[in-house]
């Protein structure tokens, strides 16, 4: 399992007249991480600091830049919030635009923390759990029983199929698959044996 966020976040905010800008952005390689900053920098061209930094799961990335800003001031800070909050795979960039007051080390520190946290808020955090891709045919006079007993495991229905047989798709966790195959089984007397079609990652929510 790993947490990343849903989609792309944005929220704002002023200290001492500097308006900062927070944006948070789902990546899975480092171009894709590297392309938003540049899209950030181009669009945001006459602020003052646009400070980055993002982490990937592919090759256990972890990358930051103060911007101009004083030596870990606001890189740093940006990249903390994402590993306090076990964050992978995004990638942050706070804006900043000076107001003409000196915010101190500290200030700066406490401000670009603040520009990624919210970010990150905006775009919502969620689980990536391990998850099977099944398949299972039967008799249409089991599907009222089998169709009952999905939601107890979360079970999210891809794909139905009512041809000469029921035919499901589905997507369940990992960690709820042998509990569920042996249920089904009980169920339908060893009649029904699902297939794991594929692995992956996907938000699968067990409550």
């Amino acid at each position: 399992m790993y947490r990343t966020i849903r989609g792309e976040g944005q929220a704002e905010f002023v200290e001492k007249r500097s308006r900062f800008i927070g944006h948070a952005l789902p990546v899975t390689t480092e171009q894709q991480a590297l392309d938003f900053i540049a899209a950030k920098k181009s669009q945001y061209w006459d602020a003052n600091h646009n400070v980055y930094a993002y982490i990937l799961r592919e090759g256990n990335i972890q990358r930051f830049s103060d911007d101009g800003e004083p030596q870990g001031t606001a890189g740093i800070p940006a990249l903390e919030v994402l590993k306090k909050e076990q964050l992978t795979d995004l990638v942050v960039v706070v804006t900043r635009y000076f107001g003409g007051i000196l915010l101190g080390g500290g200030g700066l520190l406490r401000a670009y923390s603040h520009g990624a946290k919210i970010a990150v808020d905006a775009a919502g955090i969620m689980e990536m759990r391990l998850g099977y891709h099944i398949c299972m045919a039967f008799d249409y006079n089991l599907y009222g029983k089998i169709n009952y007993m999905l939601p107890k495991y979360h079970v999210q229905i891809q794909d139905t199929d009512f041809g000469v047989n029921v035919t499901l798709r589905l997507l369940i966790a990992a960690e709820l698959y042998d509990a569920f195959q042996k249920e089904l089984t009980d169920l339908t007397f060893g009649v029904v044996t699902p297939e794991i079609e594929r692995e992956c990652y996907a938000d699968i929510p067990l409550g």
